[in-house]
């Protein structure tokens, strides 16, 4: 009863100490009334003279003192393991992810108003080893993505006032504190269309949060779907990106930048400029690979991830360039990610043109060779007509490698006759569009009624482009000219 108590308690309120204060005291008060109605009915109970009645009652108020002292034991005993191995009353901290959340939801919630939780639609988590170029690749995964806002680096976020303040005070920044500064920094304007993080989560209860966060999200859009404040709640996308190099890649990269910081430092320091940070870990290889070992351990955290978002890991160890590459593939458009679920599955009943195309030639012999079969009359003469009606045109403007043919042939009124034509061209080579062009020509007036009589005329056009021949070569042009 006393640990789930405990549970409910806010981690940064001081009503621990003060709640373990009234159980002691209840819990001691509750034995000593016990115990002091059972003494005053053996009292009354039996006869006893003065002095003897004086002595068996300060007897009696030692053996209570005692039971006390052991009820305040019992205790805080049983307090013991709730606490860390290395913390005291003053330094208990909530283990609960989703306790941790919950207090710090509701605290943002009451400061700004529910309607005003509005965070990024797409939420990039990114890793990566040290030396991995987290730097130069961040800013370009925003890039590819159309994110326009720079991304958010966890190790900067706190550092800023609030963070210094709890460490100037003694306290440790806790998992609660990140989470505070993580989704007051998420909450600014300029993060809404997207933002890429780096250095979040890192501990396997920062993993539960961005859960609990995501959970979250989806169950503001539910409740704000049908409002006009819908936009601001859209449906949540978040990836996990790892930036990944080897033990031995990463420390060489750490070192190396640590000898060029030094060697433009020594330049800057000449000329009276601003120098450049030196990290203590680009300048030691033991430091490079206790780097790397913190490193290795937040991979391990990020893994679970895996079940929740989807997770990524690029070969860093690469050119950039190709880094680069890998970077554009991973981020390309995924409607399955993007869109919401019911705009999702209304869409995908048009397939991709990739799984159309995928057939495509395989589907056209099959159906060439069923109009050979099954319509061999018409088929013939949609080939004499291509032959008689099209191909002149075709070889006058062979060298533009493009042609219009306008048709008045009545064969292409059967739409299976088009069909045809547009298969056999397609094979040959040719990519081909049709349209039908239908003019009304007035052919007389009823004098009475002043209805027109139209006489109809349609026109087959056949949109024809193939790949034009090289005349001449353009390097032999430019020596010519120049002689």
């Amino acid at each position: 009863m006393i640990k789930t108590s405990i549970k409910l308690l806010n981690r940064n309120s001081n009503n621990y100490r003060n709640y373990f204060l009234k159980i002691k005291n209840k819990n001691v008060l509750v034995k000593s009334n016990n115990n002091n109605n059972k003494n005053n009915n053996n009292i009354f109970k039996r006869n006893y003279n003065t002095q003897t009645s004086l002595n068996t009652d300060t007897q009696r108020q030692q053996q209570q003192q005692k039971q006390q002292q052991q009820q305040q034991n019992n205790i805080e005993s049983s307090i013991d393991p709730i606490l860390n191995d290395n913390s005291n009353e003053d330094d208990l901290e909530i283990k609960d992810p989703l306790i941790i959340f919950n207090t710090v939801w509701n605290k943002l919630e009451q400061k700004y108003g529910a309607n005003n939780m509005r965070f990024p639609q797409e939420i990039i988590l990114v890793a990566g080893a040290p030396g991995s170029g987290k730097g130069t690749n961040t800013p370009f995964m925003s890039s590819v993505r159309g994110i326009t806002a720079d991304p958010i680096v966890m190790s900067s976020l706190l550092n800023n006032e609030e963070a210094k303040k709890i460490k100037s005070s003694g306290g440790m920044v806790s998992d609660s504190n990140v989470l505070e500064l993580f989704l007051e920094e998420l909450r600014k304007p300029c993060y809404r269309s997207g933002v890429v993080v780096d250095g979040f989560p890192r501990t396997n209860i920062q993993v539960e949060l961005t859960n609990a966060l995501y959970q979250k999200m989806k169950q503001m859009r539910k409740v704000y779907y049908n409002t006009p404040l819908a936009p601001f709640f859209p449906r949540p996308i978040f990836r996990v990106t790892v930036l990944f190099v080897g033990e031995k890649e990463s420390v060489d990269r750490q070192l190396r930048r640590g000898d060029i910081t030094r060697d433009t430092n020594v330049k800057l320091k000449e000329q009276g400029l601003p120098l450049l940070e030196e990290r203590d870990t680009d300048l030691s290889e033991e430091a490079a690979r206790k780097r790397y070992k913190i490193f290795r351990d937040h991979y391990s955290t990020l893994q679970t991830l895996k079940k929740h978002f989807p997770f990524s890991i690029i070969d860093a160890s690469k050119s950039l360039d190709k880094v680069q590459q890998s970077i554009i593939k991973e981020f390309k458009y995924q409607s399955s990610l993007e869109l919401s679920q019911e705009t999702f599955d209304l869409v995908q009943r048009i397939p991709l043109v990739t799984d159309i195309i995928q057939h495509a030639r395989v589907d056209l012999i099959t159906r060439l060779d069923e109009y050979q079969n099954r319509h061999n009359i018409l088929f013939t003469s949609v080939v004499h007509v291509i032959e008689k009606e099209f191909l002149p045109t075709i070889r006058r403007q062979a060298i533009a490698g493009s042609t219009m043919l306008r048709i008045t042939n009545s064969i292409f009124s059967s739409s299976l006759a088009v069909d045809m034509a547009l298969d056999l061209l397609s094979e040959r080579g040719f990519r081909v569009t049709f349209d039908i062009k239908t003019t009304y020509i007035p052919r007389r007036i009823d004098p009475i009624t002043h209805e027109i009589t139209n006489l109809t005329k349609q026109e087959y056009q056949f949109k024809l482009d193939f790949e034009k021949p090289a005349i001449r070569d353009l390097s032999q042009a430019v020596k010519i000219n120049l002689n």
